[in-house]
C-alpha cells in the first residue's frame, strides 16, 4: 500500500483533522476548513480557506483539488482556479481556494468539508521537438467531433 505523509499544522488553540475517505469505494478523500472564525463568501466572491495540513505526497503523485458535487450543485460552491494541483515538491499547507457561484452569500464553518483531494500518478517526459504524426482528427478543435 502506498502512503501519504501528513502534518498536522495546530493553530488558535485547535488541532486540525485529517482528511478521510468517506466510503470503502471513495476515490478521495474530504478537506475539511481549519478556521478560527467562520468565513462568508458573498455571491459571486472568492476565499482562500486553510485546511490546517501539509502532506508530502509519494513520488511521481500529483494531489488534485476539486470541488464536492453536493455543495456545487446545492449552494453553488466550487474551486475558483477549477481544480487545484498540488506538486510532489510543496510542502506548505494545502489551501482551497472557493468561489461562491450562487445568488446568496455562503458561510464555511469550522470543520466543514470544503473539497476533495485526489492523488494521482504522472508522468513527466521529455520534450522533444519534432514533426507530429498525422491523426484521424488531426487539427479538428474544440467540439469537431460533433454533436451525436
Amino acid at each position: 500500500m502506498t502512503e501519504m505523509k501528513i502534518q498536522r499544522l495546530p493553530h488558535h488553540g485547535q488541532v486540525p483533522p485529517l482528511p478521510e475517505y468517506q466510503t470503502d469505494g471513495a476515490a478521495a478523500m474530504d478537506l475539511r476548513a481549519f478556521l478560527e472564525h467562520p468565513v462568508t463568501i458573498p455571491a459571486s466572491g472568492r476565499s482562500l480557506i486553510p485546511t490546517g495540513i501539509a502532506i508530502e505526497l509519494p513520488p511521481q503523485c500529483a494531489g488534485l483539488v476539486m470541488a464536492r458535487s453536493g455543495l456545487a450543485n446545492r449552494v453553488g460552491l466550487g474551486l475558483s482556479n477549477g481544480v487545484g494541483l498540488i506538486d510532489p515538491d510543496y510542502r506548505g499547507e494545502v489551501l482551497v481556494a472557493l468561489i461562491n457561484q450562487g445568488d446568496t452569500p455562503y458561510t464555511v464553518q469550522n470543520g466543514d468539508r470544503i473539497a476533495q483531494l485526489l492523488i494521482v500518478p504522472f508522468v513527466r517526459p521529455a520534450l522533444r521537438e519534432a514533426e507530429l504524426s498525422d491523426s484521424t482528427r488531426q487539427d479538428g478543435g474544440f467540439g469537431s467531433t460533433g454533436v451525436r
